[in-house]
């Protein structure tokens, strides 16, 4: 035990409290890297088709709360970072409010802090109106602050035309 938490105080991976998402987006330092110039303004969508195991933390959405945590660290004014999440297929059900969840799979919604978070730090969430209507999700049932949009090709579309990129991975 005393060495796991020797390792972990060793550790480049980064657990500060002082970043704006609690909890979720462990990222690595790095102390040598391409500068970032300060005033970089970042509008990127994350798009997330893939649902967690029931009752456990959807990791493509926790990439969304890395990138938050990883460039403040690293000097980004939080305010310069905008962020969307587009869910569709089975993670539509990873966006139920944490009472849905519960009465649907009999497990607390793990992605229920990390989405909430989220939205407190300049991140649109956007769900999928025709895979929430698939996994019979109502926009009444969403976690407050979630948007259900006529589609994720509508979401990326007009997040586009915001000038927003699309990530990658």
């Amino acid at each position: 035990m005393k060495y796991l938490l020797l390792l972990l105080l060793l550790s480049p991976l980064s657990f500060a409290n002082e970043q704006p998402i609690n909890g979720f987006g462990y990222y690595y330092k790095v102390p040598e890297h391409a500068a970032i110039n300060d005033s970089t303004q970042f509008k990127i969508a994350f798009d997330v088709a893939d649902g967690a195991k029931k009752g456990e933390q959807n990791n493509a959405m926790n990439s969304l709360a890395r990138f938050i945590n990883m460039h403040v660290a690293h000097g980004i004014k939080p305010e310069n970072i905008k962020l969307a999440l587009v869910v569709h297929g089975g993670a539509s059900v990873d966006v139920l409010s944490n009472d849905e969840y519960k009465k649907r799979f009999n497990v607390d919604n793990k992605n229920a802090s990390l989405i909430k978070q989220l939205l407190a730090n300049n991140t649109q969430v956007f769900v999928c109106g025709q895979s929430a209507t698939h996994f019979k999700v109502t926009p009444k049932q969403l976690i407050q602050g979630v948007t259900m949009s006529l589609s994720a090709m509508t979401a990326h579309a007009q997040l586009q035309q915001q000038g927003y990129t699309l990530n990658p991975f």
